[in-house]
This record gives C-alpha cells, sequence and structure tokens, in this order.
C-alpha cells in the first residue's frame, strides 16, 4: 500500500505540476526553485515537523481543521489506526514531488514544439494533442520516473520510522522498519530473521533495477 499509493499519486500530481512548470508565466524560476526544497531538506527534518503539523494538541492541521468547522474535535493522525498510514502517505509523496516533477518536467522539454503544430494542423483537439502526443512522447520519462520512486519509496526509513516510531506492533510498518524493529525494537531480537527479510529486500530492488535499466536501454534506442 505504501509504495503503490505514493508512487501513484506522486506521478499524478507531478504531471499536472510539470505541465504547469513548462508553461510561461511570470515568476516560473522563482516556483521551480521553491519546488526543490522538499527534496533538498533533510527528511528526518521533514518528517519531524509533520510529527508537529499531525500532533493531537499543538499541531496546526487540527487547529486549522476545527477553526474551519471541518473537525469537531481534535484528531490523532499518527495515533489512530484509521489515519496513520493516509498521514504518513501525505508525507511521502510531499518529499517525492520535487525529484517526480523535474523528471517529467525534463521529458516534456524535450517533444518538439513542430509536433504539436503538426497535430492542431491535423485539426487534433488540445484532449487529442495530449493524449496522442504527449503521453506517448512522455513515457520513457513516466517509466523512469516510476521505476526509481519505487526504488526510493520502497527503501524509505527515515519518514515511516519518525511518523510511526511511537505505535506499537507492526501494523503501519513497511518492510525496511518491520526488519529493523525485528532486530533491534521488538522482544524477538531475531537478527536472523531480519537478516533473511534484507535478502529478499536486495532481490526486489535488484529487480526494480533490472527495470530501470532496461528502460535506459529503450530510451537510447528510440533517441
Amino acid at each position: 500500500m505504501w509504495v503503490v499509493v505514493v508512487v501513484g499519486v506522486t506521478l499524478l500530481i507531478s504531471l499536472g505540476l510539470a505541465q504547469f512548470l513548462n508553461l510561461e508565466f511570470p515568476g516560473r524560476r522563482v516556483v521551480r526553485w521553491a519546488l526543490i526544497v522538499p527534496w533538498a531538506a533533510s527528511l528526518i527534518m521533514t518528517a519531524k515537523l509533520f510529527v508537529w503539523i499531525y500532533d493531537y494538541y499543538f499541531g496546526v492541521l487540527n487547529q486549522a481543521l476545527v477553526s474551519l468547522g471541518l473537525l469537531r474535535q481534535p484528531v490523532d493522525w499518527l495515533g489512530d489506526d484509521a489515519t496513520v498510514m493516509g498521514a504518513m502517505i501525505a508525507v511521502g509523496v510531499f518529499v517525492s514531488l520535487p525529484f517526480t516533477t523535474y523528471v517529467l518536467l525534463a521529458g516534456l522539454q524535450t517533444i518538439p514544439g513542430e509536433v504539436y503544430e503538426a497535430a492542431r494542423v491535423d485539426g487534433a483537439s488540445a484532449w487529442r494533442s495530449y493524449r496522442s502526443v504527449t503521453l506517448p512522447l512522455l513515457r520513457p520519462a513516466l517509466l523512469v520516473a516510476t521505476v526509481l520512486n519505487v526504488i526510493y519509496v520502497f527503501n524509505s526509513f527515515p519518514i515511516v520510522w519518525t511518523l510511526n516510531d511511537r505505535n506499537p506492533g507492526f501494523g503501519h510498518d513497511t518492510m525496511i522498519t518491520y526488519m529493523y524493529k525485528i532486530a533491534f525494537k521488538s522482544a524477538l531480537r531475531d537478527v536472523g530473521l531480519s537478516a533473511a527479510l534484507g535478502v529478499v529486500n536486495v532481490a526486489v530492488i535488484l529487480v526494480a533495477v533490472f527495470v530501470y535499466l532496461r528502460a535506459i536501454r529503450w530510451r537510447e534506442q528510440e533517441a
């Protein structure tokens, strides 16, 4: 759930942001610079910032939602089983947006303008041009962004651990934090099981790397 939802939502939002940043508008350079900040900042610092934002008593999220009348009372975002995964996914998407947006923006900027002119001459609508021109030519960048995000999100430890460290059990752990808890934090202290899970983790990452290398080779062949 963590990998699929974070990567999927990140790609959808990043595609819209890349389209927006590819347009000409005043202050575009400043917006592009600002977008880098969540990616350049430390993941631990970002996760800790969201711990305070989600805080039950003092968090600005609860105060804003209660003030607007959207909530009757504060919500324990990181302590309630119904909300903790969604809260972690929101942070995962937030820190993944800059990199993914820039990858897709680079892909958009490689599409020649003559292709769109030819589509307009042929009478294609804006939606048809986007579906038949932009998306097919953006496919290599989408594939690369997807594979790299799967690797990064799958191996993400700081976000999940920082936001989920107070919750007992393993209900909202990813494989990385589960391995750590099994080896060092739980009563089991089963280093052998953690090491075995590490081998499985490496195998999954190798599959993702193989897909990434194939995607790079495919892009080079198309070029």
